[in-house]
């Protein structure tokens, strides 16, 4: 019960960022990553799921990720990696869907790979982040990677080839 009424006025708060949004009319970054996004881009990583339902207020309504989403992220990689280093992450935006991270550590979108220090993974989508910014992560990835939602956790980043 602490849990829920602890992450219950983060995620109203997020949830009314993702309103603004829509009221404005600025496309959410999940829309635009799919047809656009280069071919390397378009992989299990990418979001496949459907956007939060309206008056989402729980970590369980606005993670829209299935069953096969959560199996395709925890895949072990196919090719190469090359490790891009450590970052310290933080909730992202809960309205967009999708296993992605945030980061200074990349300069362009591109498929990825973050471990926790036990070892848990999950394949996400690396974007840009400015310089300094901090690393954001997705609901989905967070939850996959059983991280409390309200944790700060140095996270080992990796690029797929």
């Amino acid at each position: 019960m602490i849990r829920f009424v602890t992450l219950l006025p983060l995620a109203l708060a997020l949830s009314a960022c993702a309103q603004v949004e829509r009221l404005t009319g600025g496309p959410a970054q999940s829309e635009t990553a799919g047809a656009d996004a280069p071919a390397a881009v378009q992989t299990a990583a990418a979001p496949r799921t459907p956007p939060p339902p309206a008056g989402a207020a729980t970590p369980e309504q606005f993670d829209t990720s299935t069953e096969v989403d959560r199996a395709a992220a925890t895949e072990a990689p196919s090719g190469g990696e090359t490790r891009l280093g450590e970052t310290v992450v933080s909730l992202g935006d809960v309205a967009r869907t999708g296993f992605w991270l945030e980061t200074p550590l990349v300069s362009i979108e591109t498929e990825g790979r973050v471990e926790t220090a036990g070892g848990a993974s999950a394949k996400v989508t690396l974007e840009p982040a400015e310089e300094g910014a901090g690393s954001r992560i997705s609901l989905a990835a967070m939850r996959l990677l059983e991280i409390p939602l309200t944790d700060l956790p140095t996270l080992t980043v990796y690029s797929i080839e």
